[in-house]
């Protein structure tokens, strides 16, 4: 048998048990290897994102490096393999017994996450530059529903967001994935309010990735970052939770602080295994 050569973990974030949320691989290395193995290893692991990161020297702008890639390519922001790495390093004694918060350097620059007693997580990520949009054509016809406004969600999540008309509309979608590759850089995220706030959240979304891979993202962490001030304007409030009405479904709690976002929610480790390559 070989000798194992990396430890690897699945953790499922933005829930607080376990098969819920949205999976993440986590791998903690000594440096990054070639982009070709990373990218065979989330490929292997064949969830929406794996997490690759490495410690930096000390007194630098962030304490380790994070890199996130689907299994067909890496991205430029990812919330919820963010919150999973930052798991695994406050539960895993990763971190040398430290317990304040963790810099990520980033494609996004840096993000922090700032962990809290009741053992959730608050990762602060750049708020999404909204401008408002006409829905591109076809894109009614790909998702099923009809558009009630559209919003360019900037380069750096590169999703188009659509508003529809209610909770209900938002929950029975069931869109032609490959119809919607053509209609956004990276993703549609949909999102409604939410039809009974006194349920624990603000409003729903979901979110469809094809061009990367991902036919539905089970929770998305960067897509918050463009939910939160498109929800904060309307609603009246910085702070809002919203529900990932996936099949798996996940809460993400939002604070809008100008052009920083804060997410917060928990995660939970259900694999721990090595990985033989």
């Amino acid at each position: 048998m070989p000798t194992p050569s990396h430890r690897i973990r699945i953790v499922d974030a933005f829930t607080d048990r376990p098969f819920a949320g949205n999976p993440a691989g986590v791998l903690l290395l000594d440096a990054f290897p070639d982009d070709a193995w990373l990218q065979h290893v989330a490929r292997e692991v064949n969830h929406a994102e794996t997490a690759f990161a490495h410690r930096l020297p000390e007194g630098g702008d962030a304490d380790w490096a994070l890199r996130w890639f689907t299994p067909a390519t890496e991205v430029n922001m990812c919330g919820h393999a963010t919150l999973a790495t930052a798991h695994v390093l406050h539960t895993t004694g990763a971190i040398g017994g430290a317990t304040g918060p963790v810099r990520f350097a980033t494609r996004s620059g840096v993000l922090t996450a700032t962990p809290h007693e009741d053992g959730s997580l608050t990762l602060d990520f750049p708020t999404a530059p909204l401008v408002a949009t006409d829905a591109p054509d076809g894109v009614a016809e790909a998702l099923g529903a009809e558009p009630l406004s559209a919003y360019d969600t900037g380069h750096l999540i590169g999703d188009l967001l659509v508003e529809v008309a209610d909770e209900k509309t938002v929950r029975a979608l069931t869109p032609d994935h490959k119809a919607l590759i053509a209609h956004s850089e990276r993703g549609i995220i949909v999102t409604a309010r939410a039809e009974d706030p006194s349920r624990g959240y603000d409003f729903v979304s979901r979110g469809f990735f094809p061009r990367v891979g991902i036919d539905e993202d089970p929770v998305t962490g960067s897509a918050h970052t463009a939910l939160a001030p498109f929800w904060s304007e309307r609603l009246g409030r910085t702070d809002l939770t919203g529900l990932q009405a996936s099949p798996r479904t996940g809460l993400v709690r939002t604070r809008l602080r100008g052009d920083r976002t804060l997410l917060t929610g928990r995660a939970v480790t259900v694999i721990e295994g090595e990985l033989f390559a």
